[in-house]
């Protein structure tokens, strides 16, 4: 029995002697001894790889065995070491050679090619096979590893005091690592375009940066597509080397042939036939014989490309073969660089590929258009589980940042912290408060009190004269999937000397589902237009200093009750049930700041104002709008999201933008006889709209179509009707693709059949790109239109151009009531609503 046991004990030992990992690692080099940082290490014939880091270092987790050890990186010849792991860790450096390129007869179907047509001829071959390796494969599965790293590289000495190097750690120059981000997951892809992403361990400290590509699909670099975006650096696409197209906007140059291992590598050099156009420049590397991308190393830069946040972007992007047939990425990397007001920042974001599978046999129903999920434990890995997955090592500085910024994470987690720090935020600050509002937060983040912003809060109208409206919002977490909040109202008029009080609130108990019920009630002072014209502060600036009392009000005592809910992906409903005594109100004060001898107020009763060709009603005009009546409402929607792509993390489901259109049908019923409800109609309305649709090179588009109807109009009342986002004054919000530049607000209001359509297109840069004192201003070039026609009224319509400059917009544009011009004009925008 005795030596039973010890053969089974030893048996054991072998078993766990034999499943036992060893390190190989060791630094890159070239014949200077220069590090060759983000060079790509792989196994032969194997699809498992790693890439060295900044500093040259490289690391691999091997079982003992033999092993052909591929080190590849562009612009230098591709090395093959053999490497015997035994029972111990092996340090394996090695110094790579430069590629030397030698300008060579080319042949492309039978035929020898002159040098100064060989690039030409070599990119037509991959250009006509592009479509094909477009589709070869049809899906596959890999795991995937992203690390991004951001650095401050210098900063002016100005901003640099001590406080502030310390809290970056940035040394005495301004320098130091902003931001470390790392994710592990398996990437998994079906034609033509379906993705799933589950990242099973993610680690970010530092600073939030102005953009990211943190995820795998945000790196999944594919030149066989005609048009190449990139998220976050630009709103246009770029056309690639190999696109269809590629010669119409490339000039191709070779600039020699070598050996790889068998292998016959062209070197093309790439540059764009026009400056300043959606182009790369830089070198693509062909496999001779496949017509295949074998590596690419191509650059964007602002001053060429206009980029948006950054100077200069670098992809560089390595293919191996995963069978004899079929040759995928293995690695992916976007190095950048800016200067921002002084601030040099530089970084780079890499992605490795590792263990393809390319017959997954995905299931069935597999992709629902979750493209990414967050496993519940992914941000929760300590160091020693990264220690051992990361295939990119980090380097002493980043060690040190993730030690020094992960010891204070602990700190400021602590409870004194937080009481600390939740004390010191919570301090009022006057001018943020002025204009932006102001957040309190306690109990750890669980409660939060915002209050609106002090423009929001003090205000004048013709109605009310001048006033306060007194608005809090209350916010409390009852766990990570249960929240409600309140929003009190109280407002009061010293004019009128009308007092309103009112509270509104959600309670949102589902977010995989977008599930919520929420009500109010109480009395306010509305506007007749329900989906809003001019914000209090606007409307004040405009009736003071302009004498332009654009905003028409009444009064409403109601109470209303509605729940939402995402029935299936991409289906959300919305039901609500509404009662409210309404009451017509007249304007009581007529003070100004500025004198406009032409000019004077008008009457409340918007149809007796601001009517082309009739003459305004008097400002204390007292003609009836409508009877103080009672309305019983019921409202219901159904939005359809086709196709809708949706990001799953531990708390939460986030919907992302339709590549589709949206559609939105809603029906509006005024109920009749039910609790002295006096309104007796039936309105519905069809909407379809697409935001940001990519249009290639030349920016993206946004859409929107509404049709509607009252079917049944029996009883109705004017803040019943359908009203339009209309505007008047300078200023206009452009937020919204469905809103109009010149449209009074109360003039089109109607209670028949109408048809509203919104167009604008926005080239990102792209023509004034071409224009050197323009460059750099990096604006954007926006054209629109907009159209109204209404049964028995004249088409209205609009024509706009402008330039946008990330908040601040100014376009300028003429309107038509038919055949007739109505009003032309420029419109503002900056930022505030």
């Amino acid at each position: 029995m005795k030596k039973q046991l010890l053969f089974i004990f030893i048996t054991l030992l072998t078993f766990k002697a034999s499943a036992q990992q060893y390190i190989l690692s060791g630094r890159v080099s070239d014949a200077q001894n220069h590090p060759i940082s983000f060079t790509s290490v792989y196994i032969r014939n194997t699809t498992y790889g790693a890439t060295a880091n900044e500093s040259g270092n490289y690391q691999f987790r091997l079982n003992p065995g033999t092993y052909h050890v591929i080190y590849r990186f562009v612009g230098y010849k591709e090395l093959i070491e053999t490497v015997t792991i035994v029972n111990h860790d092996v340090q394996h450096n090695v110094q790579m050679e430069d590629e030397v390129f030698k300008l060579k007869t080319v042949i492309v179907q039978g035929k020898r090619l002159k040098t100064d047509t060989a690039a030409d001829d070599i990119m037509r071959q991959v250009i006509a096979k592009r479509e094909y390796y477009l589709n070869q494969v049809q899906e596959y599965s890999v795991a995937a590893y992203v690390k991004g790293v951001q650095r401050l590289l210098g900063a002016p000495k100005a901003f640099m005091g001590r406080q502030v190097r310390n809290t970056l750690d940035l040394d005495s120059l301004g320098r130091g690592i902003l931001f470390q981000t790392e994710a592990i997951s398996t990437f998994d892809f079906q034609q033509p375009n379906r993705v799933k992403e589950i990242t099973i361990a993610t680690k970010t400290i530092g600073l939030n940066p102005t953009f990211g590509f943190n995820k795998a699909s945000d790196l999944q670099v594919n030149f066989y597509k005609n048009i190449f975006h990139i998220n976050g650096v630009s709103d246009h696409g770029f056309v690639s080397p190999v696109a269809y197209n590629g010669l119409k906007y490339y000039r191709y140059k070779l600039i020699g042939t070598t050996n790889e291992n068998g292998h016959v590598i062209d070197k093309i050099q790439v540059a764009p036939r026009l400056d300043h156009s959606a182009t790369f420049k830089g070198n693509i590397y062909i496999l001779e014989g496949d017509w295949r991308i074998y590596s690419v190393d191509l650059m964007l830069t602002n001053r060429d490309n206009g980029l948006s946040f950054i100077d200069t972007l670098q992809i560089s992007q390595q293919y191996i073969p995963i069978t004899d047939s079929v040759w995928e990425p293995v690695s992916a990397q976007y190095a950048f660089s800016g200067k921002v007001l002084g601030f040099d920042f530089g970084g780079y974001y890499d992605a490795i590929y590792n263990n393809y599978n390319l017959k997954p046999n995905f299931p069935d129903h597999y992709f629902t258009g979750e493209i990414l999920k967050y496993d519940t434990a992914s941000n929760s890995k300590d160091s020693a589980y990264w220690a051992t997955k990361r295939p990119i090592p980090l380097t002493r500085q980043e060690a040190r940042d993730y030690y020094k910024k992960d010891s204070v994470s602990r700190v400021k987690r602590s409870q004194a912290y937080l009481d600390s720090a939740q004390h010191s935020n919570n301090r009022l600050l006057v001018l943020p408060y002025l204009i932006f509002g102001h957040s309190s937060t306690y109990k750890n983040g669980r409660d939060s009190i915002y209050l609106y912003p002090f423009i929001q809060t003090f205000f004048y109208n013709t109605v009310e004269g001048y006033g306060l409206n007194l608005e809090a919002k209350y916010t409390h977490k009852i766990n990570d999937f249960q929240s409600w909040d309140a929003t009190p109202d109280v407002r009061y008029g010293f004019a009128n000397k009308i007092f309103t009080a009112n509270i509104n609130g959600d309670y949102n108990y589902d977010p995989f589902h977008n599930a919520k019920f929420f009500g109010g009630f109480g009395s306010d002072i509305l506007d007749l237009n329900d989906v809003g014209t001019r914000s209090l502060y606007f409307n004040t600036i405009s009736t003071l200093f302009s004498e332009r009392n654009y905003v028409k009000y009444y009064k409403s005592t109601y109470g209303n009750f509605g729940y939402q809910r995402e029935l299936a992906n991409g289906v959300l409903w919305t039901a609500s049930l509404s009662y409210a005594d309404r009451l017509q109100l007249y304007n009581t004060s007529f003070n100004h700041v500025e004198t406009f001898s032409n000019r004077q107020y008008t009457s409340n009763n918007p149809l007796k104002s601001d009517v082309p060709g009739v003459p305004d009603a008097p400002a204390d005009d007292h003609s009836v709008l409508f009877p103080e009546n009672q309305a019983l409402t019921f409202f219901t929607s159904f939005r359809l999201t086709f196709d809708q792509q949706y990001i799953t993390t531990p708390t939460q489901k986030i919907d992302l933008p339709s590549k589709y259109p949206v559609v939105t049908v809603s029906y509006r019923q005024g109920i009749n006889n039910l609790l002295g409800s006096d309104v007796d109609y039936s309105f519905g309305s069809l909407n379809i709209a697409q935001n940001a649709i990519p249009i290639g090179v030349f920016g993206y588009s946004s859409f929107s179509v509404t049709a509607g109807d009252f079917f049944n109009n029996s009883k109705i009342y004017f803040p019943d009707y359908n009203h339009f986002l209309g505007n008047q004054g300078t200023t206009f919000d452009p937020t919204y693709v469905g809103s109009f530049h010149f449209l009074p607000f109360y003039t089109f209001s109607t209670d028949n059949a109408f048809l509203e359509a919104h167009y604008q297109h926005n080239f990102s840069g792209v023509l004034l790109n071409n224009i050197p004192f323009l460059r750099k201003l990096k604006l954007e070039e926006i054209v629109g239109a907009n159209y109204l026609t209404e049964k028995g009224q004249l088409n209205y319509s609009e024509f706009y151009v402008g330039l946008q400059r990330l908040i601040f917009r100014i376009d300028y544009g003429v309107s038509y009531e038919g055949s007739q011009k109505y009003i032309q004009g420029v419109r503002i925008f900056y930022g505030i609503r």
